[in-house]
């Protein structure tokens, strides 16, 4: 059997020995010019025959394939050869040139398929959102190459989104922009692993500090309005409407547990322990799991939907998902009836301000609404379990259903103004 070893050959080819020479019969075998120092030809087992070039470039020996036989012929290889070679001597990288013109004709959706590619643990709504963005935003700039994407359109498009959609989808929209193209920046190399995109037009809004300034929604259902809104949220249960029960269950487990609104509808039946008395949330924002135990009241609650359970979401939704999306018309008739305007993250900043003004710790309110502590020692001396975060949980569950007037009536303590150090520390995702 023929070694790769024994067809590494110096020969003088010529166009007949390029078309005859034989393949070896495992691996490939190289035959390198006599006349033209660095060309040679490529033989695979298989057959494929291809010219090639060997030249020393910054200190390392490179191969790169000049064409296949029957594509070009040895004169043809010759003459491209050459003009390597004549690159090289004026100092010009030619495998480098050659990346940066296949770069350069990437586009931004190109860059957004390679993107998705690489980031597989990318949830779908995160991809969902940036579709829309490009679509909707960046629509024609899908298909230029983000090359050709200038520091000067990046500005005057934030510019003109911010006038015409808001200045937190104008904000949003660049940071989609600025994630892509840094993706690019680290993804696409040339042959010696240096970047070929050299900076991020973005940053153009940054230098400029040109940033709209996002203000961050931070209000709540007022201890005052509760009572309102508890009692328009039961009047829903008890409606005819389709799905008034599930969304009124909903709202009220939304209220009492601070969870984000896809983290409670997306909660299954195998993740609740109704035994246990707790629930177990395995995708966060943060994607660290969180266990997090219930109250009384929605134990009570959990039962009572169990025995009536027909599917493995614990709120099921009529749409394809199985689970609840975001129930716009039984929350509207919430609104009008109790005159309390919401959204569904209220709840969770509701939540969190009645934590706050119970004295819980902060340690335990992150840990209660999964919220990361950064760089603080103390928290990794602190280990919380599913028994330590109970007694909270249920003070704060207590607490709301007194001021809501769905239990008997106690003192209240009245919720101070949340400080805005606060709001930034405590109330975020």
């Amino acid at each position: 059997m023929a070694s790769t070893r024994t067809r590494n050959q110096s020969v003088r080819l010529t166009q007949k020995l390029v078309e005859t020479l034989p393949p070896p019969e495992v691996g490939q075998a190289f035959f390198r010019d006599t006349n033209l120092r660095g060309l040679g030809l490529r033989i695979t087992a298989a057959g494929v025959r291809a010219f090639i070039l060997e030249r020393r470039i910054q200190g390392k020996t490179r191969r790169i394939t000049i064409g296949r036989v029957g594509e070009i012929n040895l004169i043809q290889a010759r003459i491209k050869a050459q003009a390597f070679v004549g690159k090289v001597a004026l100092g010009i990288n030619p495998i480098v040139e050659k990346e940066r013109e296949r770069v350069s004709a990437i586009t931004l959706a190109q860059v957004f398929e390679e993107f998705k590619r690489a980031r597989t643990q990318l949830k779908p709504h995160t991809i969902y959102d940036y579709e829309r963005t490009l679509k909707v935003a960046l629509g024609d700039w899908q298909h230029r190459p983000i090359l050709t994407i200038s520091k000067d359109m990046v500005a005057s498009r934030h510019r003109d989104l911010g006038a015409a959609s808001g200045h937190a989808y104008a904000n949003q929209a660049m940071r989609v922009l600025r994630a892509l193209i840094n993706f690019a920046i680290g993804h696409f190399e040339d042959g010696f692993g240096e970047r070929v995109i050299s900076s991020n037009p973005v940053d153009r809004i940054t230098q400029n500090r040109a940033w709209f300034r996002d203000k961050r929604r931070t209000t709540v259902i007022k201890l005052h309005d509760l009572p309102a809104w508890f009692s328009a949220v039961c009047n829903l249960r008890a409606s005819e409407e389709p799905m008034a029960q599930t969304v009124a269950d909903y709202l009220v487990f939304l209220l009492l547990t601070g969870l984000r609104r896809n983290e409670a509808a997306r909660l299954t039946w195998d993740r609740v322990d109704l035994r246990e008395a707790s629930i177990y949330i395995a995708d966060t924002k943060n994607t660290d799991p969180h266990l997090l135990p219930v109250g009384p009241h929605l134990l009570d609650l959990l039962k009572r939907r169990f025995e009536d359970a027909t599917c493995a979401f614990v709120f099921p939704g009529e749409g394809p998902s199985g689970y609840l999306i975001e129930p716009k018309r039984p929350i509207a008739r919430v609104i009008a009836e109790s005159e309390v305007s919401f959204i569904l993250h209220d709840l969770r900043r509701t939540f969190i301000t009645v934590a706050e003004a119970i004295d819980t710790s902060p340690y335990t309110i992150k840990r209660l609404v999964n919220h990361r502590v950064h760089m603080d020692v103390t928290q990794g001396y602190i280990i919380s379990d599913l028994e330590r975060l109970r007694a909270p949980m249920q003070r704060i569950e207590e607490y709301i259903l007194r001021a809501a007037g769905a239990i008997s009536s106690a003192r209240i303590i009245p919720l101070p103004e949340f400080p805005a150090a606060a709001q930034r520390s405590l109330i975020g995702g």
